[in-house]
């Protein structure tokens, strides 16, 4: 068994190494999911030599065992709930909602955050690395595709270091392509495959999307206007 990574450095440039083809082609961008994500994601698009931006996704979490998702919400206004968790734990409309509207206000402070009056990038027509640092329960990734659908990229890739092989399947069927660089069979977390993983700031991220946006030829997109909030009530495969 391969021994996993020291941190999301490592990680991301194991990764890039499995995306080799898709390097310098202008039509390809980068986004992390923020927040642990976006380490990964810059080394690979560094490699690549494409754009990086970051996509914001937050887990919406059963109240009381937060851990455990019910959905997740992400940019663009789409929420994605599982039917499955909510009936079986006799969740209300009325929990699900409080708990949205906390998280929708944590998920609009990061994007003010991390873009700082840049524009989100216009995908449009481009094939779309989403890059992650894990995938669990692959809640955030699945709301996170779901968004970008919306936008009507020519692909979305999934990429990510190591994933749960129930994930990584479900994400090959969700996504038009999906790259897990481990996927082990005693999964345990994606934690437990990274020797650092040590939370990722706002700092981090602002700083590795400024650096990226100094690099030459960085293409962060044109101002476009927001696609309708939608909903997705049928059961996401986490």
């Amino acid at each position: 068994m391969r021994r996993g990574f020291q941190d999301r450095r490592e990680a991301g440039q194991q990764l890039a190494a499995q995306l080799r083809h898709y390097a310098c082609r202008p039509d390809v961008i980068v986004l992390g999911l923020a927040r642990g994500g976006v380490p990964v994601a810059s080394e690979v698009a560094r490699a690549l030599d494409v754009p990086l931006d970051v996509f914001v996704v937050r887990k919406l979490g059963v109240p009381g065992y937060e851990e455990l998702a019910m959905g997740a919400i992400a940019s663009g206004g789409v929420r994605v709930l599982d039917p499955r968790v909510i009936q079986a734990l006799h969740i209300s409309d009325a929990a699900v909602a409080r708990v949205t509207s906390e998280e929708r206000r944590e998920l609009e402070r990061r994007e003010d955050v991390y873009r700082d009056m840049r524009p989100s990038p216009d995908v449009e027509g481009r094939t779309v690395i989403l890059v992650d640092d894990g995938l669990a329960t692959g809640a955030s990734m699945f709301a996170a595709v779901a968004a970008l659908r919306q936008q009507k990229p020519a692909a979305i890739v999934v990429a990510v270091p190591v994933a749960a092989p129930e994930a990584c399947a479900a994400m090959s069927e969700a996504a038009d392509g999906c790259v897990c660089v481990l996927t082990p069979q005693n999964f345990r977390g994606v934690g437990a495959w990274y020797a650092d993983f040590s939370q990722t700031t706002d700092a981090e991220v602002r700083a590795l999307l400024e650096a990226a946006a100094r690099q030459p030829g960085a293409d962060r997109g044109q101002p476009r206007a927001e696609a309708p909030a939608r909903e997705h009530l049928a059961s996401p495969p986490f």
